[in-house]
């Protein structure tokens, strides 16, 4: 039976059958040849090895070079190589295996010799092993880690009779059982001293790849070491880093270890170091903190926590070091304020501040807490603090009185962003100081009709200082203005009872006066309610903060105000929400934070594990509102790095959803679902509009769709970018045969040729167009009445000559020609009829009565090489002397027509020379609408 009978009668099933055993009819030469299975080939192979149906030394080899070419990568076709012996290699190559052997052997036993001839005990003390990490302790040479009990060799152990028993002490032996009894072992030798590790490492030598992968070696080093607490060989590794390459996450670690090794000022170094390389690098923002912390510099480190959690606000180790710098300053500030100050208010005049100053001592001033906190020395002994004491914020914002330099609650926001600073007094008002007397109602407030020069002078021990009591204040008139700024120096020196009377009466003339104001009312309204807090009138706080965020809702101060108030009043749950609220507008208020939990753990107490449930609704602060979120401007090195990382990252992000898309539309057009893929492509193009890829890709669904305008508008996109792209003329070429405009599929299809002469489908294509385009060209040329052309015999020579003028006369000038063309259509007919007769005169009119603005519209679709060069003759022979301007400005547009950079690479040195003679002769000719200097530019652009 022939290989073509078996696999007619052969089943499917049969032939994935690869259980069962192979027929001897399938192990012959047709069927292997036929097979196409490469499964079933490596079965029968395996059985033709195997000798069962006989051995085919030829049959083998045959079934092997066939499953090479189905399968290459079949594992029936690796071979063992059979393990090398003498007989397998040549004389020569046995007899050098065998010598190296013997050479090796020598070498290796002489070493052995050396080796057991050395003393490695000649020197237990100094050779010793390098200590495990974690200990510094070693074990010497020759000497067990376990020690061993010295036994005396001549005592052995002599039975015992029934005396010695008495002589037995048991607590004596059981003792020695538990190791009660101390053995005079040798102490164990301590290693005190640390290898060291060398910290210069000369790479002058290496590139700076080489540099930077052993600078990360070293410091992948230290960062084993600092794992291990091995801080000083860290700091080794670190450094040997930053002599190789310094790098800002060495310096970063090197400082970490010098922390933990109570090096500050190395430390430190490293910090300055990185913010140098690196600035606002939270890191060492973090670390700096934590030196100026050790060093008794809370402020300085309280600005760069705040610096650290102002670019990550949630930094749990920032948080927790903030939260203890700030309760550090707020343990220190009352012991600053413990001693009486004394101060003088009087009246001067302008002329004479020095010879009326009285000459008083007092204390040396110290510095002051945020406006508004606890002031010991203002406030009366007597009165206490009204229940307030444990629920004062710890040194931020539970206010002092508004001023119009730091008002943090008018519409557009005004203050500098989400820093505490804010929140404390100028550096002004922190040499000022309390009054001496300990009533709040004293004698020493300040009367603002007394004053004539509207001042007022503060002493204070050596230092003075003169407040304007007439400033202006907003929208306020000039009394009301002075009662705010009087209330204000009041409340600062700790008088809160008058500086409420002073802003009661500013109220209340602001209710007459018919102002309109309502930023100035919320400031006086919530300085009083400053007032009444101080006076631990809590009630009252509350309504006055009630109506200042009437006023200017979410106003920073009087919402705080009004939560500690709440608070005062055990009314935790509204305490709660208005702190809450606090924290939406700036994060950075840490009175409110620690308000925050505290309350939390007693809410927790008071309603259990749902005590969210019973909290009033938190409002929503719109983020105009919220002042973490306006910094100060950044710098413009700043700006320019951030605008560059968002440039990498928006192209990144670009980058990989452009991939997507257009790894999901090319799966489209594989399913054939092209409207599917149409619409992947033009998302593409929104991202990245210069992918030439993407337009073809496109290009082709328009063809699968039939929509062959949008198609050829791809192509011409795709052709603008790259104008020698093959896809894009083949596939403009389809639209252009699906429009019906053969002449221009033709050029399409010619352009391929010429780029790559071997695509068969340009060819196939070419030759079907040919064929339209010719029907086409018959069925036009049907449709035109024909023209008698009238016969005649000649006798002689010259009638005959005659006759041929008169032919090629017709053929020529008096040749119909539509000169108005309407359409690129007409033109080109026209065109094609001059260019086939030569007749470069009627090449000439048609121009002439062609706009030139509308030459690069008509020849689009079908410019070529003989085109151009047919249009400069005409232009040259015809056209220059009598109208060369008309010359100059179809040059001028002819360059702007599609496809023509290419053509004019493709042009032959005849067609050279006929464009730069038209550019010579038109150089020639003198003209008011061009100069030879336009005639110079426009020929850079053809030649």
């Amino acid at each position: 039976m022939s290989a073509d009978a078996v696999f007619s009668h052969q089943s499917p099933s049969s032939i994935a059958d690869y259980s069962g055993k192979v027929p001897v009819e399938h192990l012959d030469y047709d069927y292997i040849d036929k097979c196409r299975d490469a499964k079933y080939l490596e079965k029968i192979l395996r059985v033709l090895r195997s000798g069962q149906e006989g051995i085919y030394p030829h049959l083998i080899k045959f079934c092997e070079s066939h499953l090479e070419k189905l399968n290459p990568r079949s594992r029936a076709l690796r071979k063992e190589s059979p393990v090398a012996t003498a007989a397998s290699l040549s004389k020569d190559e046995w007899s050098q295996i065998v010598s190296e052997l013997k050479t090796w052997e020598e070498d290796t036993k002489r070493n052995e010799i050396s080796l057991n001839q050395q003393s490695l005990f000649d020197d237990p003390v100094k050779d010793t092993v390098p200590p495990v990490r974690g200990s510094n302790c070693f074990v010497p040479f020759g000497e067990s880690s376990v020690p061993k009990e010295r036994k005396n060799p001549s005592k052995s152990a002599l039975p015992r009779d029934h005396r010695e028993w008495d002589k037995f002490d048991v607590e004596k032996e059981c003792d020695k059982i538990d190791g009660n009894v101390l053995k005079n072992d040798p102490p164990a030798i301590v290693n005190t001293g640390h290898p060291k590790i060398k910290t210069q490492v000369n790479a002058s030598s290496l590139s700076q790849n080489e540099k930077l992968l052993l600078a990360n070696r070293e410091k992948d080093k230290g960062n084993e070491a600092f794992r291990a607490n091995d801080y000083e060989e860290a700091v080794a590794y670190y450094t040997r880093s930053l002599c190789i390459l310094p790098t800002v996450a060495a310096y970063n670690n090197r400082a970490q270890a010098e922390i933990h090794l109570k090096h500050w000022h190395n430390a430190m170094r490293d910090c300055e170091r990185v913010l140098e390389l690196e600035p606002g690098n939270t890191k060492a923002l973090l670390r700096r903190a934590t030196v100026h912390n050790h060093w008794g510099n809370p402020k300085m480190a309280s600005e760069d926590l705040r610096m650290v959690l102002r670019e990550e606000p949630h930094n749990t180790a920032a948080t927790q070091l903030l939260s203890k710098t700030e309760k550090k300053m707020s343990e220190c500030q009352p012991e600053q304020q413990r001693k009486g100050k004394k101060i003088l208010i009087q009246e001067e005049d302008d002329n004479s501040h020095e010879e009326e100053q009285a000459q008083q001592t007092a204390c040396p001033v110290q510095p002051s807490q945020p406006v508004g906190g606890e002031e010991s020395s203002a406030a009366p002994a007597e009165k206490g603090d009204m229940g307030n004491a444990q629920k004062k914020p710890h040194g931020r914002g539970d206010g002092g009185p508004h001023n119009e330099s730091n008002n943090s609650h008018h519409g557009p926001w005004k203050s500098r962003g989400g820093s505490s600073d804010k929140y404390k007094v100028t550096q002004e008002s922190k040499e000022k100081v309390a009054n001496g007397s300990s009533k709040r109602g004293s004698t020493a407030s300040v009367k603002g009709d007394q004053s004539s020069s509207g001042k007022e002078t503060i002493v204070a021990g050596s230092t003075r200082e003169t407040v304007n009591l007439d400033a202006p204040c907003g929208a306020l008139p000039p009394p009301l203005a002075r009662l705010k700024n009087e209330g204000n120096l009041l409340f600062k020196n700790g008088q809160f009872a008058d500086a409420l009377e002073k802003y009661t009466q500013a109220i209340q003339g602001y209710t007459d006066s018919g102002i309109d104001s309502p930023e100035d009312l919320c400031i006086l309204y919530s300085n009083r309610a400053a007032c009444y807090l101080k006076d631990g009138n809590s009630q009252d706080c509350i309504q006055d903060c009630t109506r200042s965020l009437e006023l200017q809702p979410f106003s920073l101060k009087p919402l705080l105000r009004r939560a500690m108030a709440y608070e005062s009043l055990e009314r935790y749950r509204t305490a709660y929400v208005d702190y809450k609220t606090v924290l939406q507008i700036d994060i950075s208020v840490q009175a409110a934070h620690d308000s925050v939990n505290r309350i939390t753990r007693l809410l927790i107490d008071q309603d259990g594990p749902e005590w969210r449930e019973k909290l009033p609704d938190i409002p929503l602060v719109p983020l105009s509102a919220q002042q973490h979120r306006r910094e100060e401007p950044p710098s413009a090195e700043v700006l320019q790095a951030r605008a560059e990382k968002a440039a990498r990252d928006g192209e990144r992000r670009t980058e990989v959803r452009f991939s997507a898309l257009k790894q999901e539309g090319n799966e489209f057009v594989k399913k054939g679902q092209y409207l599917d893929a149409l619409g992947k492509y033009t998302e593409c193009l929104k991202l990245k509009p210069e992918e030439c890829a993407v337009y073809t890709n496109r290009a082709l669904c328009y063809l699968k769709a039939e929509r062959f305008t949008e198609a050829k508008q791809d192509c011409d996109a795709a052709l603008k970018r790259e104008p020698t792209n093959k896809k894009a003329f083949y596939r403009r070429a389809l639209a252009n045969k699906g429009l019906k405009d053969y002449v221009a599929c033709s050029s399409d299809l010619q352009e391929v040729l010429q780029l790559d002469p071997n695509v068969q489908e340009a060819e196939k294509e070419l030759e079907e167009v040919t064929v339209l385009l010719r029907q086409s060209l018959a069925n036009v040329s049907q449709d035109q009445p024909r023209k008698n052309v009238p016969i005649t015999e000649v006798d002689n020579d010259d009638d005959m000559s005659a006759v041929s003028n008169s032919a090629s006369s017709s053929r020529g000038e008096d040749m119909p020609i539509n000169l108005q063309p309407t359409s690129a259509y007409d033109f080109g007919q026209s065109l094609n009829a001059a260019r086939c007769s030569g007749n470069t005169a009627a090449c000439a009119k048609l121009l002439t009565s062609t706009a030139p603005d509308m030459l690069p519209q008509y020849l689009g679709t079908q410019l070529d090489g003989n085109t151009i060069s047919f249009i400069m003759q005409a232009l040259d022979s015809h056209l220059l002397e009598k109208d060369p301007n008309l010359v100059y400005q179809h040059l001028s547009h002819l360059h702007t027509t599609d496809r023509f950079s290419v053509v004019l690479m493709l042009l032959e040195k005849d067609e050279h020379r006929h464009m730069t003679q038209l550019f010579e002769h038109l150089s020639a000719v003198e003209s008011t609408g061009f100069t030879k200097n336009d005639v110079q530019n426009l020929a850079n652009k053809y030649i």
